[in-house]
């Protein structure tokens, strides 16, 4: 094997004519302007972490997490410049994937496609299973109860069956068990049995997965009324969330404003980054832009702009509302009003979010297919994961394939883990694009683009800022560079430090190479700050990245890496000679 094959490139005039001239495929319908790409993008980033993981955030930081809203919208920002820039340049749907194809290669692109699966589909596998707890929780509001045994996954029952056993046996009574565990409990002693296996099943996440994939599968104008319908209804509710609350605001809940200070603020990094994951699925429908060189980058940046005003708004009011040591619950928003004595808004609240959730698997369940596209046209996936449905214009097999992906595992399985491992692979692919971008720039003769993102040298601003960072962290937290790179607490110690050592190495790194490349500001930002957040993810999650890349680079040196277009078109020409 030729190792420089591994980071073979396609020129971006190769990937637009191979688009648009690939006669085993029929072209995809271009329908969607700036506001349904806006609107794509709004409903993709507002979702769970708005109407519930906003409440654990508020928890640990206190109302002071409206700054790691802003830091985490900054960074998100960063990485959207990189992305506009890139759709401006290659109006072709991959998004990232096809992205870096152009820029670093064949191995990062695939590997780039492959951890997209994790943003894309593993990730819409947790957000099923959360509409699907609102969903019941509505019913259940208009007392129309749906069994326990099929609104909740297996794997919850069996954990909560054996917990109540335990505190049975210890004396306790079913009475005094907490309404999760009482549900949980009740589910698995009154689920059917077939030859002892206990049928237990979250249905409702599987309805719903079924639903929004034949609307993604019939045709993308379908998807975009849709999707502009479920925006329309959500920002209204969040208007009037904000409108309404700020009438209830008590400024003595702000104080503290940080009670646990920036490690409590940084606590919500998982939670925080996970509401703004979407953006960047605007990309992937470029192929369907009327104007994707111009309309991408902006609504790109529309949404990030009106998401991050929104978040800030929503944990503002929230935080004022509430303090902040009784948001701890699974739906923040509803708990709030109730507190004031407003349940009505309360159920317009569980409404929203029932139309949020499924806003947000109406996007991705678009998005994933059309990177399977992009990824089979190249030759790294068989050829009918790009194949276009005569009548409705979509990739049908890969709707399917995605829709079984997702509402399978939503039946059976317990994925709310996977919140932190969707963030890491999404944080993975921005740090690339924007990687991306600072090597466009570093180019003679870069390719021309509509959109560029703004230069600002940092020949001395990257260096400054790593000496400024090590200066305030030596001051303010003594010896704590040489804890982090010290054997003394042993392995198990030293491993936790192993992604805040990258990030350090990476930084020190980045800033000589600044120095010496006049490398562009805003894209070495993105690059930074990304990664500075997955470093807040935890050393398992890194682990679980870790495995989940070995298993697709096993899968392309077995099957991708031979069928290969520009690996054919290399053995036809040498067939030739």
């Amino acid at each position: 094997m030729d190792i420089g094959q591994l980071f073979r490139k396609k020129s971006v005039s190769q990937v637009v004519i191979e688009s648009e001239s690939d006669a085993s495929h029929l072209s995809l319908s271009r329908n969607l302007s700036v506001r349904d790409l806006t609107a794509f993008g709004i409903a993709a980033i507002i979702g769970a972490g708005i109407f519930s993981a906003i409440g654990n955030a508020s928890h640990q930081g206190g109302p002071a997490v409206v700054f790691l809203f802003i830091f985490t919208a900054i960074a998100c920002a960063f990485s959207g410049l990189a992305y506009a820039e890139f759709s401006s340049m290659v109006p072709v749907s991959g998004s990232a994937y096809t992205y870096s194809y152009t820029a670093f290669g064949e191995l990062i692109a695939w590997i780039i496609g492959w951890d997209l699966l994790i943003e894309y589909a593993i990730g819409n596998i947790a957000v099923a299973i959360s509409w699907s707890d609102y969903f019941t929780s509505l019913l259940h509001g208009l007392h129309m109860d749906i069994p326990a045994y099929f609104t909740m996954d297996y794997l919850s029952a069996s954990r909560g069956y054996h917990e109540a056993m335990d505190l049975i046996a210890k004396g306790a009574s079913v009475s005094s068990f907490s309404d999760s565990l009482a549900e949980k409990y009740s589910a698995w002693i009154h689920a059917p049995q077939f030859f002892g296996f206990h049928m237990i099943a979250d249905i409702p996440a599987l309805l719903i997965t079924a639903l929004i994939t034949r609307l993604v599968y019939i045709g993308i104008k379908e998807s975009k009324q849709a999707g502009n319908m479920m925006v329309l209804v959500k920002l209204i509710v969040i208007l009037i969330v904000i409108t309404v609350g700020a009438f209830y605001v008590d400024t003595s809940n702000w104080s503290p404003f940080a009670p646990n200070g920036i490690k409590g603020v940084m606590q919500g990094v998982s939670a925080v980054f996970f509401a703004f994951v979407g953006f960047d699925a605007i990309s992937t429908t470029a192929e369907e832009c009327k104007n994707p060189q111009r309309d991408l980058p902006r609504s790109i940046i529309y949404s990030l702009i009106i998401c991050t005003i929104l978040y800030v708004g929503i944990a503002l009011v929230l935080t004022g509302m509430v303090n902040y040591k009784d948001l701890a619950v699974g739906d923040p928003l509803a708990f709030a009003f109730q507190k004031v004595h407003m349940g009505w808004l309360s159920g317009v609240i569980a409404v929203s979010a029932v139309f949020a959730m499924a806003s947000v698997l109406l996007v991705f369940q678009m998005g994933q297919p059309r990177i399977w596209m992009s990824m089979s046209r190249d030759g790294l996936l068989p050829a009918i994961f790009s194949s276009i449905h005569p009548k409705y214009k979509t990739p049908w097999f890969s709707t399917i394939v995605t829709g079984f992906m997702v509402g399978i595992p939503a039946l059976f399985m317990n994925l709310t883990e996977v919140t932190d491992l969707t963030s890491i692979g999404t944080l993975f692919a921005f740090i690339l694009v924007s990687a991306g971008v600072l090597k466009l720039h570093g180019m003679e003769n870069p390719p021309p683009r509509k959109f560029r993102t703004p230069y600002i040298n940092a020949k001395y601003i990257a260096p400054l800022l790593f000496l400024v960072v090590v200066v305030l962290v030596y001051y303010f937290i003594p010896g704590w560079f040489i804890g982090i790179f010290s054997l003394t607490g042993g392995w198990a110690v030293f491993k936790q430090n192993i992604p805040i050592q990258i990030f350090f190495l990476i930084f020190a790194y980045m800033s000589i190479q600044a120095f010496r490349k006049n490398y562009s500001l805003i894209p070495l930002l993105g690059v930074l700050s990304c990664l500075y957040l997955m470093t807040e993810l935890g050393i398992k999650n890194w682990e679980r990245f870790l495995y989940w890349l070995i298993l697709g680079l096993i899968i392309y040196f077995v099957y991708s890496y031979r069928n290969s277009n520009l690996n054919t078109k290399k053995m036809n020409a040498r067939m030739q000679k």
